[in-house]
This record gives structure tokens, sequence and C-alpha cells, in this order.
């Protein structure tokens, strides 16, 4: 349904006194709650079983680990959270990681949403809550007080409030060409993250396939080869013990002419130029270990004109537990529109495709000047512009495909929607480091098997 901007503004004010905006702030964990460690185990079910325990391990360093790793437990508890009906397309893990920069495909480095494995439509009020709370627990993961974690949950708020009010504003053509370039950012940076910001951009113009060529293969008789780094870099022809039955050929043949049929048909032409040579089993992220990653080493007109595809498997959103399945059953498809809908720029390779084995799958470059932030380095200063970007960069996604007219007007000028996420953040921070030590305990007691690779 169409509705006018003065509408859609009547709408949203009219659900401020439906839900209050103070009561986003309440976070207490309901006496069923889950136990968070059988949440855990649950997510294992469909995994490679001997990957496991990386996940684990990738896990268990600290709080702001644990809960990059678990999607779902969080997906759980904002179910049992107050929304105002407004919806939007969802990152669905929507923390501060999952941000960063890419090349786009005229050649400009941008800032944006870069991970979609869980994205449906949902309350935009989730992806926000899951991007405060993640500030929270880095800002404790890199020693600050308990007065700046706050302040990081309520500047990410604060950047998406205000960023969405000009989007309420603006064209609609206009918010869907808007993006974050880095280079433009960078010059309003400080003195010593602009410096930083610009080794990072000149470092990200080197990370394309030529140098993915470098550190993954090893010449074999003439040929370029993905090496063998097991268990987290495994080459197709090692996995005869560990997956059953996978025949090199059907992956190439079947994968990737279905694949194939997801590109327009200008891509198709781009793609035909190149063959695959190559196929290997990766470990990426956190959350993602055990899940079926592969990637293709193909050439071009040479050896020396390489390309690195990614086939990565996502199952299902871990928010279709608690929000209507998805429309689209193959869900590498799932992720791909979704993404389409959410980024400002995408891969020129961006397609699905379904494994011979019924497993869906997501196509995109393995490395295409892909740079994220290293939490770890981050200073206080540093932290407060990357939630700005973050806070900003959010709004964008979710104004694409919600109603930004009426979001803005629930969330209001004043800072009572930023308070409150924040305080929402810091309780939930608090459950966090809570559940992570759970989940240690149960390594420690032998439940669970965790290895650090």
């Amino acid at each position: 349904m169409h509705r006018s901007p003065a509408e859609s503004r009547a709408d949203g004010k009219a659900r401020r006194k439906q839900l209050p905006r103070t009561e986003h702030a309440a976070w207490t964990p309901p006496a069923d709650r889950a136990d968070p460690v059988a949440l855990v185990e649950r997510d294992n079910k469909d995994r490679l079983q001997w990957l496991v325990p990386i996940r684990h391990g990738r896990m268990s360093p600290s709080a702001f680990t644990f809960y990059r790793g678990s999607a779902g437990l969080m997906a759980a508890d904002l179910a049992g959270t107050p929304v105002t009906g407004l919806k939007a397309q969802l990152c669905g893990d929507a923390h501060l990681s999952n941000f960063g920069a890419y090349t786009s495909p005229d050649r400009r480095l941008v800032f944006d949403v870069n991970d979609f494995d869980e994205t449906l439509p949902g309350p935009w009020e989730w992806d926000v809550k899951r991007l405060a709370a993640s500030f929270v627990l880095a800002a404790g993961h890199i020693g600050l007080g308990a007065g700046e974690q706050s302040r990081m949950a309520r500047r990410s708020v604060a950047a998406y409030r205000t960023a969405m009010h000009g989007f309420a504003e603006a064209r609609v053509l206009d918010t869907w060409y808007a993006r974050l370039e880095v280079e433009e950012l960078a010059m309003s940076f400080p003195d010593d993250l602009r410096a930083r910001a610009q080794r990072k951009t000149r470092s990200a113009r080197d990370r394309d396939s030529m140098q993915a060529l470098r550190k993954l293969a090893i010449e074999v008789d003439g040929e370029y080869r993905i090496r063998s780094d097991p268990p987290v870099l495994v080459p197709i022809a090692e996995l005869d013990d560990r997956l059953p039955a996978v025949d090199v050929d059907a992956v190439v043949r079947q994968v990737l002419a279905a694949y194939r049929k997801s590109l327009a048909p200008n891509r198709r032409v781009l793609f035909d130029r190149f063959r695959a040579v190559d196929v290997a089993l990766k470990v990426v992220g956190v959350g993602s270990v055990g899940t079926r990653c592969w990637i293709v080493l193909f050439e071009g007109r040479d050896r020396d004109d390489p390309l690195f595809l990614q086939l990565k498997e996502p199952g299902r959103s871990a928010l279709e537990g608690y929000l209507p399945r998805s429309r689209f059953r193959n869900n590498g498809r799932r992720v791909v529109e979704g993404q389409q809908l959410m980024q400002a720029s995408r891969d020129i390779f961006l397609g699905w495709t379904m494994g011979p084995e019924g497993r869906a799958y997501y196509v995109r470059q393995l490395r295409d000047g892909k740079i994220s932030v290293d939490i770890d380095r981050l200073t206080s200063a540093g932290m407060q512009v990357y939630a700005d970007l973050c806070g900003q960069t959010l709004a964008r996604a979710h104004a694409r495909s919600g109603d930004a007219v009426a979001i803005a007007a629930y969330l209001g000028s004043g800072d009572t929607f930023d308070r409150a996420v924040a305080e929402f953040a810091e309780a939930y921070a608090e459950q966090a480091v809570a559940d992570h030590a759970r989940f240690l305990r149960a390594i420690d007691d032998g439940a669970l098997a965790a290895t650090l690779d």
C-alpha cells in the first residue's frame, strides 16, 4: 500500500502511544528461557561435526566472541521483546563485526553491512538492539569502562535515528543511491584515525584474486592448486573420509551451472570467460564455522588471471523460528535477495545455487578489497567514529525496504529511544557475559569440545 509522507508520519507518531519508546529499555530473562548451551548445540546439528570444536574455540575467548557466534540465541530472546510492528529487511545478525569495507563494481571502497546469512524481513528494532549490545560488549572487550560502554551503544543508536530522519526527507532514488565511500569519510576523521583509514584503503586495493592466489594456492606441475592447510583449508581431493561421495566433477558441473543461471545475462558472459581448476573447503568466521563453505579457483585467459569465488551455505535464518519463513525456499537466494535490498553496491558475481547434495549456497568473490575493523586495535575515539558509521549504515539499509518516514516519526528528534536501547544493550550485554560463562563451564566439564585452530 502506497502512503503519503503525512500518513506515514501520523502512523509512526501513533505507535509511540501504543508502545512508548521507554519500553524498549527492558530486558529480563524469562523464567523459561532456554539454556544457551542447548541452543548452541541445536545450531550445531546440521554442521560438519569435525569442525564444530573449532566453532566453539572461536566463540570462547570472550563474551564478545561468544555473542558473535550466537545469533540464534539472541533471536530467541528478541522474540519476547516489544516491537512497533513496522518492518524492514533485517540483516539478522547486525553486530559491529558484520560491517566493513569492500570494493564496489566501479572500484570505489565503500562501507556497508557485509553479512546476510540471517537476513529476513522483520522488526527493525531487532537489528538496532543487536548492534547496540555489540558495542557494549566490544567496548568492554577492549577495556573501556561501563560509562564508555553505554556511550558507544547510545552513539550507534543516535546515528541510526539521525540518519533515518535524513532518509525520511530524501527522495526514494536518493536513498537507493546513497552509500558511504571510505576515502571521502576518512577526510573527516581525526588525524590518527585518518592515517589508519588511509593505510587500510591502500591495503584494500591489494586484496584481490592475485593476492588470494599468492596466499591460498601453490604450483603443481605448472598448474595452480589450492594448498592444503587442514582443518581450515582442505582441498576437495583430501575430503573423502569426511564428506563421503564428494565428486569434484559434479560439484563443478552441477553447482556452477546452477549458479550461472542465477546471474544476469551480461554477467554470464563474464563468468563464461573463466574455467574452474580447483575446489577446497574453507573455514570462515565465528558463527559460520561448521557450515559448508567452498572456495573455487578459476583461471581467465591464463594461469596469471585468477578468480576466487566463495560458495557459502547459509542454512535457514536464525530468525525463522520467530518470524514468518522466507518466501524463498533456496536459502542461498534468500541471502542474495536480502543483500540486494540492503546493500548499496554489490559484488558483480553475487548469485545462488544448489549443491548436488541438495544444499543451498550463495556465491560471491572471496576477495575484492574486503577489509574489516580490528576491534582489538580500536581506541575510544575510534569506536565512537565506528559507532556512527554502523548506525548510519544500518539506517540506510533499513530505509531501502522499510517506511523511513514512519520509523523516523516513531524515533522522534530527542534521545528517548537512544537511551532506552542503550539501557537494553547494557542489560543484554550482562546476559551475554553470563551466557558466555555458562558456555565455558560446559567446555570445562567436557560437555562441549573446543579447539583453537
